[in-house]
């Protein structure tokens, strides 16, 4: 099906909106910077803007498109996400953050170094970049699909306008640039997520509880399945797999960890992780919602065949809502995928300059190189993103083959003195080809991806402690 014409109304707002984040890089970039400023913004930032810009790269185009296409496809119980949320803050505020302030570090991975040494260290380190590698080629993918969508470009023109944007404006700015363009952009995606709910309210006869009856008589309300199905979404295996996976994204990983640091206190911590928590709430629901929506509303009008379901939503937003929303609406997508690039980008390059070996001298030209490499990297692992099909499945099938191996190195770290680094590499042989089978293998349902690799990670090193402890007993 051609899409209608995206209009000159509608390009130009989009076109304002990417000049706008490109000027912030740039008036930034004008401010003397030191690595301190580059990486963590110099350690004091406002803890709201802070919250907002977590909130904002979290909370990428993968869950802005993908949650409404999941609730559209299978159900809603991915709302177990935004519990999962508010039950892990305490527990990493209590395990990790004391020592991340006490010692100022500039990422969570110094933890493993003092834990553990300086190999451990890489080799987690190595795991992140490898994971947030795939993640941002997911995140690139996402908008650039909403775009080809809406305007007719091709999909390969809008991955690499994408690409570029995001990389130019954190190049010039450091984090402070990422921060404050995040802090825009969570104001974008909230209300764009909102004004859409509402659009679907009003269009279908009966609205909301229209909505939710339909939803109810397709089975996407039946969420409590027991046993949990491999092969299934159910609300249980949803809460489990999600908690853990919050406590590495809120907990251990560099792209939330660095925005801690640069709040500069334990204090402004809680308050910003407890902001990200109500907020996950607030947005989930909507999002969900929204695909419900969008289930009622395309059974009223039916859908061209050729319509993916990760399509669906901008397909929506450019065939229904009226012009100059709809551009914004669409900027609204961009906007959640460009604040989980800047920030992915940039902690990846403060990772690669902190965890291996830290250069002397020319910190921040060397930062700005690494985040143009990482950047064309990123746009180039769209393209193989595009061929696995499913924003969600692509986007866990990266998360839970490398960064479950690294929560369970913190949690080892944390809660069991025997484990050394040694043990940890079994677990992690186990962890890898394990979780591959699982995606390539069974084709398991990809709510499993990242409990099952934590539980082989984490449960094979333990094992093998234990065993190396009673060896020495002997």
């Amino acid at each position: 099906m051609t899409p209608p014409s995206f209009g000159l109304l509608n390009t130009t707002i989009l076109a304002l909106y990417l000049t706008g984040m490109l000027l912030i890089g740039w008036l930034f970039s004008r401010r003397k910077q030191n690595a301190d400023q580059f990486f963590l913004g110099g350690r004091n930032l406002p803890w709201l803007a802070v919250a907002m810009s977590m909130y904002a790269s979290l909370t990428s185009a993968v869950t802005y498109i993908g949650l409404p296409a999941t609730a559209y496809q299978e159900n809603i119980a991915l709302i177990a996400v935004s519990f999962a949320s508010l039950a892990v803050a305490p527990i990493i505020l209590k395990l990790f953050y004391p020592f991340y302030h006490r010692h100022r570090v500039t990422t969570s991975y110094q933890f493993i170094q003092q834990r553990f040494g300086l190999p451990a260290q890489r080799s987690v380190a190595t795991l992140f970049v490898l994971s947030r590698l795939g993640w941002l080629g997911t995140v690139v993918y996402a908008p650039a699909l909403a775009l080809a969508a809406a305007t007719g470009f091709s999909l390969t023109t809008c991955i690499l306008l994408m690409g570029l944007i995001a990389t130019l404006y954190t190049t010039l700015g450091g984090m402070a640039a990422v921060v404050w363009t995040d802090v825009l952009q969570f104001l974008i995606l909230v209300g764009g997520a909102i004004w859409i709910a509402l659009s679907l309210v009003h269009q279908i006869d009966g609205g909301a509880s229209a909505i939710l009856s339909h939803a109810a008589s397709t089975g996407r309300l039946d969420i409590f399945d027991w046993p949990p199905s491999l092969f299934s979404l159910s609300l249980p295996i949803v809460a489990i797999s999600f908690f853990l996976q919050l406590m590495q994204e809120y907990g251990t990983d560099q792209i939330t960890v660095q925005r801690m640091m640069a709040t500069g206190s334990q204090r402004k911590t809680f308050k910003a992780i407890l902001f990200n928590a109500g907020t996950d709430l607030v947005v989930i629901s909507t999002l969900l919602f929204i695909g419900l929506g969008l289930l009622r509303f395309y059974q009223l009008n039916p859908l061209p065949a050729d319509i993916a379901p990760d399509s669906l939503m901008p397909h929506y937003i450019i065939h229904q809502l009226p012009n100059g929303i709809n551009g914004l609406l669409i900027t609204a997508i961009f906007a959640a995928a460009m604040s989980s690039m800047d920030s992915g980008i940039n902690a990846v390059a403060t990772v690669l300059l902190n965890d291996y070996k830290k250069p002397k001298n020319h910190i921040v030209k060397k930062a700005r190189g690494i985040t143009i490499l990482l950047g064309i990297l990123a746009t180039g692992i769209a393209f193989y993103v595009s061929s696995i099909g499913g924003l969600i499945k692509a986007f866990y099938s990266f998360m839970g083959l490398f960064s479950a191996p690294i929560l369970a190195l913190f949690l080892l770290g944390v809660l069991n003195r025997r484990t050394a680094f040694h043990h940890w590499l079994i677990g992690l042989a186990a962890s890898l080809p394990f979780t591959l089978w699982l995606q390539h293998g069974l084709d398991a349902h990809w709510v499993w991806y990242f409990p099952s690799s934590f539980a082989v990670a984490f449960g094979v090193s333990a094992i093998a402690s234990c065993f190396s402890a009673t060896s020495s007993k002997a």
